[in-house]
């Protein structure tokens, strides 16, 4: 039975939320979810569900408990926040859902006025809200609550914790709203303990207990009475709930909750509010609540409608390091939360003891994987480009200081589209190469990216990474795939002017700006790299013979591949040597949107490479007339 969004529709702001009784909440529940689905569903660049599902109601109270923007209500990470969106008048906006221009998949403080932090990455919610209670603290304004919303998930980050660490040694009133969909923590499984955490979250209960425990400390030996009261309550609290390790930090516990409940919510956002100290509240939620088919993936709950395109560069991921882990029992695999996106689920099906999730904890995930390599296993880290450059210092002297066989597999590298600003991967090729010994990869071709593995761990006694995008990848012939670390030269001319070197998916535009500069009688000779460090002495020689070198990547232009043949270049003909022109993203932050048109939008297309060309040839012909 199709569900009208009639309430949602009247949703202007988080006032009219407040207005509204039991019944209607229930049914403005039921108008979310289904428009949520509706809207992903139609989106062409998808979005994210199962997380959005499951925390209708928690979004419910929350804005009924609070007063956004006055409050500060801050999401970890931002995909879980498209109800808080529709609750603060961006109902309108979602049929242009991550599309180029329109409403961000997270919270984006250029949309709102309620979006506080552009948040998509996990686990540094708890920071920024220490960070913020601080500065409201030293300040005389009005009083305002400073709410972080954080999954259970992102407590696997270690900068989580360190936000907790510092919010409960500091004593900050930051509320925390653990949203648990029961992949970190069990509920109570007690009637006893279930009563238990509805009388503590009780204002009543909270009220008496503080009285209890200044009557305590008044009476003749209260010090060790009330050293007797502490340990009573703590051992209850060990028996059926599990505050103890928050309340060890400094920070209160109230929980666990049915995130479902939205009376039972407010309930206890109302007594937190009323705390003078931090507070966790423990909610239980539902993945993908409300949806069948997110409820029954057992996998993520429809967390986002992405999958593992047959064909891609990361299905070529997938195939070769299962062939890999088959042919070398020392090939072990490691993945930050991320199994499916990365393509690592069938080699968990085929060696489950050789596949090591480890949360979303990128920088632990690098330095286990050097200890791996310490005692003789080739660790093979695959990750998302943006989320690799969370733990750089660890690549760089966990791994690289030492010299350790690591196998960096960066999907999502460059631009990658509708996630917007915080997800392309735009650093990894500056980064990386600046990391000694390092040997980066950059397959052009579906084909190349298992050659390139089998070829890293060969031929690399250090650390080495291959990176590749998330578009679609090229299939090529046998005899278009290169080997070991040389280049390929894919078009050679004696005569020609022009060299164009296009790295890793840039080839493709190298290849067709040559075809159309043929067409205008401009001769090019065209290389695909492979690899980008070290680069190959032969293209390097072979460009320098050339007036004009091209070179496109996809990464940073400034300190990126380009600036490094530039700079090879100049050592090789310090005087008349070629002219140089680099192609590459400039240092900004880039919107989301399609691939393709942001490419092009940058000059990093055929008809960027060409209009180059033909500046130049018209500079020099000028120069000469």
């Amino acid at each position: 039975m199709e569900v009208t969004s009639v309430l949602l529709e009247e949703i202007k702001g988080p006032k009219d939320v407040r207005k509204l009784d039991g019944d209607q909440l229930a049914e403005l529940a039921e108008e979310i979810r289904t428009f949520i689905v509706d809207s992903v569903n139609a989106s062409p660049s998808g979005g994210h569900l199962g997380s959005n599902l499951g925390a209708v109601e928690l979004t419910l109270a929350l804005h009924r408990s609070f007063h956004s923007p006055h409050d500060l209500i801050l999401w970890d990470t931002g995909h879980q926040a498209y109800v808080h969106k529709l609750l603060t008048g961006r109902h309108a906006e979602f049929t242009t859902l991550r599309e180029a221009g329109g409403m961000s998949g997270y919270p984006s403080r250029a949309e709102s006025e309620h979006d506080f932090i552009e948040n998509s990455h996990a686990s540094t919610v708890l920071s920024y809200a220490h960070g913020m209670a601080t500065a409201l603290d030293l300040g005389d304004g009005p009083k305002r609550h400073v709410v972080a919303v954080i999954g259970d998930g992102a407590l696997t980050g270690g900068m989580a914790f360190e936000g907790l660490n510092n919010i409960g040694n500091s004593g900050r009133r930051v509320i925390t709203i653990l949203n648990d969909n029961g992949r970190s923590y069990a509920p109570t499984a007690s009637r006893l303990g279930d009563s238990l955490v509805k009388l503590r979250a009780h204002p009543m209960y909270r009220r008496n207990t503080a009285r209890i425990e200044r009557l305590v400390r008044d009476l003749p030996g209260g010090e060790v009475l009330e050293r007797g009261w502490d340990s009573a309550t703590h051992a209850l609290r060990e028996m059926f709930e599990p505050p103890a390790f928050f309340e060890d930090l400094g920070v209160s516990y109230l929980g666990p909750l049915d995130g479902h409940d939205i009376d039972a919510l407010e309930t206890a956002l109302t007594t937190a509010k009323e705390m003078d100290r931090p507070v966790v509240v423990h909610v239980l939620t539902q993945k993908g609540r409300g949806y069948a088919p997110a409820e029954n993936d057992p996998v993520k709950h429809l967390h986002d409608m992405g999958s593992v395109k047959e064909g891609s560069y990361t299905d070529a991921f997938s195939k070769a390091i299962v062939a890999e882990a088959a042919a070398r029992p020392e090939v072990v695999a490691l993945t930050a939360a991320m199994p499916d996106s990365i393509g690592l689920l069938p080699m968990m099906e085929r060696f489950p003891d050789r596949v090591f999730d480890v949360g979303i904890a990128e920088q632990h995930a690098v330095t286990s994987a050097a200890g791996m390599a310490m005692m003789g296993l080739r660790p093979v880290f695959a990750v998302y480009s943006t989320f690799l450059t969370r733990a750089f210092d660890q690549v760089n002297l966990d791994v690289g200081l030492h010299h350790l066989p690591v196998l960096f597999c960066l999907d999502r590298a460059g631009v990658t589209g509708n996630d917007g600003a915080s997800h392309h991967g735009l650093l990894d090729m500056v980064l990386l190469t600046k990391v000694p010994d390092m040997v980066v990869f950059a397959p052009s071709s579906y084909q190349e990216l298992p050659q390139m593995m089998g070829d890293a761990l060969d031929l690399c006694d250090g650390p080495a990474a291959i990176r590749w995008t998330k578009t679609s990848a090229p299939h090529v012939g046998p005899d278009e795939v290169g080997s070991g670390l040389s280049a390929r030269c894919t078009r050679a001319d004696e005569a020609a002017d022009v060299c164009l070197i296009g790295v890793g998916k840039m080839l493709a535009a190298a290849q067709d700006a040559a075809d159309r500069l043929a067409d205008e009688g401009i001769a090019c000779t065209v290389w695909d790299p492979r690899v980008v460090k070290p680069l190959d002495a032969e293209l390097l020689t072979d460009a320098a013979r050339h007036h004009l070198v091209v070179t496109i990547e996809d990464g940073l232009r400034e300190g990126g591949v380009g600036s490094a043949i530039a700079d090879s270049l100049r050592d090789l003909a310090p005087v008349g040597g070629p002219d140089v022109r680099v192609l590459g993203v400039p240092v900004a932050y880039l919107p989301h949107g399609n691939v393709d048109v942001i490419l092009a939008d940058l000059g990093l297309d055929a008809d960027g490479v060409v209009a180059e060309v033909t500046a130049w040839r018209r500079t020099t012909s000028n120069q000469t007339g």
